[in-house]
């Protein structure tokens, strides 16, 4: 499912063939920004939590960003529990390392953090650990149906913005 399931979801937005496919590994933020050339907050990581019935959503934070427990219970009434890597997979149809906002197994809600906010464009997988699409905050908060943006995020750069055209280069 996957990668073909993320395709079928960009298709509805003309979009597909603008998903990156490469031969390296990009499961990790700093694989995925060596692979793509650009710095590691650029990188749009989807963590998969519980709510208090059990049921699954998903935080879309910059690459940078760690979860803030105070902040997230404050903003979703529980403790930051991530799911398992299998009912990761179960939920969202996609492996740990290539989860993203598309082509889910499951109508999950989706909400994305403030963090994000800092780049023109930023690059969330595509449902394996060998893919990403570069999108606006905009496009990602469409294309994902967000259900709104959020402030959970800590100890991100915040020195960082706006800077999408500066690309790092690998030493």
């Amino acid at each position: 499912m996957s990668l073909q399931s993320v395709q079928e979801h960009f298709k509805k937005f003309n979009r597909e063939k603008d998903i990156l496919v490469y031969e390296e590994k990009s499961a990790t933020v700093e694989q995925a920004a060596a692979v793509l050339n650009v710095l590691p907050a650029r990188i749009a990581k989807t963590l998969s939590f519980k709510d208090k019935e059990g049921n699954a959503f998903l935080v879309v934070t910059a690459g940078d960003a760690k979860i803030d427990n105070k902040k997230f219970k404050a903003t979703f009434g529980v403790k930051a529990k991530m799911l398992t890597a299998e009912e990761v997979e179960h939920f969202t149809g996609h492996r740990v390392g290539g989860v993203c906002p598309f082509g889910l197994a499951h109508d999950l809600p989706v909400y994305l953090d403030a963090s994000l906010k800092r780049f023109t464009t930023v690059f969330p997988a595509c449902g394996n650990d060998s893919s990403a699409i570069e999108l606006t905050c905009d496009e990602l908060f469409e294309f994902s149906y967000a259900k709104g943006w959020i402030d959970v995020g800590k100890d991100w750069d915040e020195s960082l913005s706006d800077i999408s055209s500066v690309e790092i280069t690998n030493h």
